[in-house]
């Protein structure tokens, strides 16, 4: 992927990549975790962007670390950026992926499509999991 085909995407914790049971951390949405993980072998950036902060925020961002995702930046447009925690803002993405938009939020294979226009090759799913939708 060429760098003008990749995408900042400022993605939401709590209902998206984990169900939603704030204050405690849900259990992963299906396919969450590896599609996000996809999604970083592709050369996208990932941004962690979510309500959480203090204690909270470090323990999401802990557990998404044991599940293989290390974001480019926390509730931040890149990592070096410095504000005021207790003020909300906007960051800089080219999308954003969360459970409160209109519609509600897409299952990850469809999140993943959509991003990569590619269609899912449903051949053999069952066998090779969810890494099966995207062989060619």
């Amino acid at each position: 992927m060429d760098i003008y085909n990749r995408l900042t995407l400022a993605i939401d914790f709590d209902g998206t990549i984990v169900e939603d049971a704030y204050p405690k951390i849900g259990k992963p949405r299906l396919f969450a975790f590896e599609t996000l993980q996809k999604l970083q072998q592709d050369g996208h950036r990932l941004i962690l962007w979510t309500y959480r902060n203090g204690v909270k925020l470090q323990e999401a961002v802990e557990f998404c670390k044991k599940n293989g995702i290390e974001f480019y930046a926390v509730n931040n447009s890149f990592p070096e950026e410095k504000f005021d925690y207790t003020k909300s803002r906007k960051i800089n993405a080219d999308l954003f992926i969360d459970d409160r938009n209109i519609g509600g939020i897409l299952g990850w294979g469809e999140v993943y499509q959509m991003l990569t226009n590619e269609e899912p090759n449903m051949k053999n799913t069952r066998k090779k999991g969810f890494f099966g939708l995207f062989q060619k």
